[in-house]
């Protein structure tokens, strides 16, 4: 029989949700700050859409992208301490923010040891 969704129900798709948005909202802007494209030079008459990408991109991976990482992180440890969700599935949580946030320097890393083969 099928029970009724109850209020742990609601939050756990509310913190799943929240988290899938910090995720892809970071992920979509990191994307650039990757050094994989800093050789390509930009295309003439682009300057006003790359510069509004900038600021986008600026935005998002400072304060704002930090304040959702922290409360996604927050709202998922709470959940993970009362019990409502999954160990696992909160520990991939904040492994994923610290994966988004250190785009760069995997990027990198992998870049530097690739040249030297």
């Amino acid at each position: 029989m099928l029970r009724p969704a109850g209020r742990g129900d609601n939050l756990r798709k509310l913190s799943a949700r929240i988290s899938a948005i910090a995720a892809t909202a970071t992920g979509l802007f990191h994307a650039s700050a990757a050094y994989a494209q800093s050789n390509l030079p930009d295309p003439e008459g682009s300057g006003a859409i790359v510069n509004a990408v900038r600021w986008l991109q600026g935005t998002l991976l400072g304060t704002v992208a930090t304040v959702v990482a922290i409360i996604a992180v927050a709202s998922v440890g709470f959940l993970m301490l009362t019990g409502r969700i999954n160990w696992r599935y909160g520990a991939t949580v904040i492994l994923g923010c610290f994966i988004l946030f250190g785009a760069a320097s995997i990027v990198a890393g992998i870049q530097s040891s690739s040249s030297g083969l």
